[in-house]
């Protein structure tokens, strides 16, 4: 049995907690671990990365990263894939990617929908990120084929089969829709 996770802690002292796998994250005090991930959730991880960086890094715009923890506005999550804008990735004097969290909100978060996850839990976070600096939060919804879109101050846009998902504000030119994605699902 795991040992239970501990509690009441600051941001700060959350932050010198070792890893553990599942990540765990932080919020308001409380200590929760993600869930751990299955197959498809895998899948559609690397998928979307890899959508993205083909697309987005030789143009220079973003780069996507999966389980990259983000630490602001006192909270410290592991989304399951984030987006950061190019001119906002830190980099060291040797034009090398830093290592460590990222300590700013991404410009597009992305949640997958795990069994046994909580799928209002799972739209508060969204809702969080988008609430707090976060341009665009994704929750892919694998049993439904469905990606959520949140933006800030707008009503949640529920995207299924050939419509476009929306993500020109940060990756312009980038032609996603929900049927390309979940297709990277299918083996036949």
């Amino acid at each position: 049995m795991a040992a239970p996770l501990p509690q009441g802690l600051t941001l700060e002292e959350f932050l010198r907690l070792p890893e553990d796998k599942p990540a765990l994250e932080y919020e308001d005090g409380m200590v929760t671990q993600k869930a751990s991930p299955k197959r498809r959730h895998g899948r559609l991880q690397g998928m979307l990365c890899e959508l993205v960086n083909v697309f987005a890094q030789p143009r220079k715009l973003a780069l996507a990263f999966t389980e990259a923890r983000t630490v602001f506005r006192g909270r410290s999550y592991v989304p399951d894939v984030v987006v950061y804008r190019w001119d906002r990735i830190p980099v060291g004097a040797d034009g090398r990617i830093e290592d460590g969290n990222f300590e700013s909100a991404p410009d597009v978060a992305i949640e997958i929908l795990s069994p046994g996850q909580s799928m209002p839990a799972a739209i508060r976070r969204c809702t969080w990120y988008v609430a707090h600096d976060v341009p665009i939060a994704l929750l892919i919804v694998p049993d439904d084929e469905a990606v959520l879109v949140f933006r800030p101050g707008k009503l949640v846009e529920v995207v299924q089969g050939d419509e476009p998902v929306d993500l020109a504000e940060v990756l312009p030119g980038l032609e996603l829709t929900a049927q390309r994605l979940f297709d990277g699902l299918r083996l036949a």
